[in-house]
């Protein structure tokens, strides 16, 4: 793709309207945001997703700095989740979310045991994705409306904590050579299936 991304500065006068972005009217948004929030302020594009977000949320655990975070913020945020999880460490690398974490609700769980505190509260079935034995073919599955999805690292996948906690385990069928996918990957593959069951189109 060529070419600016964005729009220029607006003509004048300015639209009277308490959620654009003076600076952005100003100086143009060359932010990556879809036509409709173009000069919104943050805020005010946070505070609109907030009146239709859905009712899934996503987790991912994260205890050696999984990489892939920020390809599943991104992805929560493209499928407009009700909110992203980090189990385990705080830090995470945000370069690959793509400064999409702005707007979204992110939480963070120091461990599983709280994390399944927030979840049973808010009468979520906690929701694996891994393909271990045992776990139902997403494909096949009837996931909840409202629900948390969980993966794991890559590689080793759910811990063993977190999986003892999972009211039902989702795999992703696969067809090659490998025995797993990229987490990040398998993340845009379960939020697509929920959108399948319970979505609307935008």
């Amino acid at each position: 793709m060529t070419g600016d991304v964005g729009v220029g500065p607006h003509p004048g006068p300015w639209p009277d309207d308490p959620r654009l972005d003076p600076e952005l009217l100003a100086d143009g948004d060359r932010r990556n945001v879809i036509d409709r929030y173009r000069y919104w302020t943050v805020e005010a594009i946070v505070a609109d997703l907030d009146t239709r977000r859905h009712g899934f949320h996503v987790a991912i655990e994260n205890w050696e700095h999984d990489l892939n975070i920020g390809t599943v913020v991104r992805n929560a945020n493209a499928f407009l989740a009700g909110g992203v999880h980090i189990v385990g460490k705080r830090r995470w690398n945000r370069r690959g979310a793509m400064v999409t974490d702005r707007y979204l609700h992110l939480h963070h769980h120091p461990t599983v045991d709280e994390f399944v505190v927030w979840a049973r509260g808010d009468t979520r079935p906690v929701i694996g994705i891994d393909n271990l034995p045992g776990s139902v073919a997403l494909e096949t599955a009837i996931l909840p409306e409202r629900c948390v999805l969980v993966l794991g690292q890559e590689g080793p996948g759910l811990s063993a904590a977190m999986r003892e906690v999972c009211d039902q385990v989702c795999s992703v069928t696969q067809y090659g050579s490998t025995r797993s996918i990229n987490a990040g990957v398998a993340s845009g593959i379960s939020m697509y299936t929920w959108l399948q069951q319970h979505g609307s189109q935008p």
